[in-house]
């Protein structure tokens, strides 16, 4: 052993170092290059990407244009969202001829379980002012939500520019007390027509930590809020994040009676999210239902819809939206 060992040394420090040292600066020198090769495709791939997305940035205006001519739109956000993403969804509102009556986030308190009785008891307070009343059976989150988005969209019959009185009265209760369950971030004088509701930017459920149980209430009570919006409303959406990891798209897509029902745009955090945003809310008010994004069950692109011009004399609102406010 020693003999090989000796004479593997001899070779080494003798006619075969000059092979293996030129063997590995040849491999060297490849990897550097393989190396070059790759960042040069990464620069380009990144290059192409951020053109790609300057193009459908500059072209968000054309597609959105007349896509909501003087509808009102109501923001709720199901949690914190970034401010990146709130301001360029209510830029692609504005782009689309949208107006946003009311930003509202749903607090902590609208799902911590340490509060189920005082959600328990303000849901029999709210209850009396819903038309129409909850169904048969309607748990306290579908109370809740149907009340947040009466306060929202429900006009006086008289004034149909002005909200009702019992709206008024709803999100102040919601807002208020101890507990508050929302924050408004300005006083809502001004009834919507339709409703986009934010999901958050950090989702629930995603460490190894989480309460299951926890996490499918959670979940419930975003459904909640998600299906009032939609039936008591022209029409709503729901702008979410990616897929996957908690991904309130991925729970719609996986129920066929939700999916059937509830509308969803996806990546929302990037600008063909965004454009999508409004462009789906149309088709929702158009009657049509749909899930937009790039993973499975999505459709790219909402289809250009025209919807009929806003009727707001005192007649349409007695007959239409009134305390109802359903029109999906």
């Amino acid at each position: 052993m020693f003999l090989a060992l000796a004479v593997g040394i001899a070779l080494g420090a003798g006619p075969l170092k000059e092979t293996i040292g030129d063997t590995l600066t040849g491999q060297v020198q490849q990897l550097r290059a393989e190396k070059d090769e790759l960042r040069s495709q990464l620069d380009s791939a990144s290059d192409d990407l951020g053109h790609a997305v300057t193009y459908i940035d500059a072209a968000g205006p054309r597609l959105l244009e007349g896509s909501l001519t003087d509808r009102r739109v109501a923001v709720v956000a199901l949690g914190e969202v970034d401010e990146s993403v709130r301001t360029a969804v209510d830029e692609r509102f504005a782009q689309a001829g949208a107006t946003v009556t009311a930003h509202v986030t749903l607090n902590d308190a609208w799902t911590d379980t340490g509060l189920d009785s005082f959600r328990q008891a303000l849901g029999g307070q709210l209850v009396q002012y819903l038309s129409p009343a909850p169904a048969d059976g309607a748990g306290v989150q579908e109370e809740l939500a149907a009340a947040l988005v009466q306060g929202l969209v429900a006009a006086d019959p008289a004034a149909p520019d002005t909200l009702a009185s019992d709206s008024a009265f709803l999100l102040e209760l919601l807002s208020g007390g101890d507990y508050p369950l929302v924050t408004l971030q300005d006083p809502v004088e001004v009834p919507a027509d339709a409703i986009v509701v934010l999901a958050p930017s950090e989702r629930s459920g995603t460490s190894a930590s989480a309460d299951t149980d926890e996490v499918e209430q959670t979940q419930a009570a975003w459904l909640a809020v998600l299906t009032a919006a939609q039936e008591r409303s022209e029409g709503a959406v729901l702008a979410d994040g990616p897929r996957g990891d908690g991904s309130l798209t991925d729970v719609i897509l996986g129920d066929d009676q939700l999916a059937g029902a509830l509308t969803t745009v996806s990546d929302t955090q990037v600008v063909t999210g965004q454009v999508s945003t409004p462009l789906a809310l149309a088709v929702r008010i158009s009657g049509e239902n749909g899930h937009y994004g790039f993973g499975d069950g999505e459709t790219p692109l909402p289809d250009a819809v025209a919807l009929p011009p806003v009727d707001r004399t005192p007649a349409s609102a007695d007959a239409g939206a009134g305390t109802e406010g359903t029109q999906g």
